[in-house]
């Protein structure tokens, strides 16, 4: 149970902003992610000894109960047994309560440290699962870092190219605008000519027959 709890402080409750510090030169996503890996693996290991030691703790209860039960039941046999005058099964029963009561105690006591030892790990437990949600908080604060790091390198490197051919890509867009209105002019004149064309024909033979 020590060595459980000394890895669970070694890979748990280690500072957090130290070791992203130590790491995000070089890839800190990847970093955090592996930690939290690790960190998950030891979460669900804690979960299972909690898991165990609930029914340990119930098996303890069990035991006790069964136990207490037949000291009982002896004792208030022997009981009997001297007023019957029955002394060797008085002492018989005598000898099985003993047995049984000490066998009572020893599951009462063990149920009273399994239940110590379950109030432990559930709380550890629940540092962990807290620690693990700041580890995820924290992730998505070094991706939203990340991704501002990533678009200043990319908005700068298209600053130190236009800075290099003035205005190069845009007076390039400019001309295919230009070139696309002059296409689209074009066809919208030429679909247009013949109707023009007709209208002038018949305006003309229409002054000609007025005259």
């Amino acid at each position: 149970m020590t060595n459980i709890f000394t890895r669970m402080k070694d890979s748990i409750s280690a500072d957090l902003h130290q070791l992203m510090d130590q790491k995000e030169q070089k890839n800190p996503i990847a970093a955090l992610n592996q930690y939290l890996r690790q960190s998950e693996q030891e979460k669900e290991k804690v979960r299972r000894l909690v898991d165990r030691q609930y029914k340990l703790k119930d098996e303890f209860t069990s035991e006790y109960h069964k136990a207490q039960d037949l000291a009982d039941k002896r004792l208030k046999q022997a009981s009997i047994a001297e007023k019957a005058g029955e002394q060797q099964m008085h002492e018989f029963a005598m000898r099985e309560y003993e047995e049984y009561q000490a066998r009572a105690d020893r599951m009462k006591a063990s149920r009273e440290e399994a239940v110590e030892q379950l109030e432990m790990l559930e709380q550890k437990y629940e540092e962990m699962k807290h620690k693990l949600k700041d580890m995820y908080l924290r992730r998505m604060e070094l991706m939203g870092r990340e991704n501002i790091a990533h678009a200043n390198h990319q908005m700068n490197k298209v600053m130190e190219e236009v800075s290099d051919k003035p205005f190069s890509r845009f007076a390039e867009m400019e001309r295919y605008i230009e070139g696309l209105e002059y296409k689209v002019n074009s066809a919208y004149y030429k679909s247009t000519f013949d109707h023009k064309i007709a209208k002038l024909e018949k305006e003309m033979q229409e002054k000609e027959k007025a005259n």
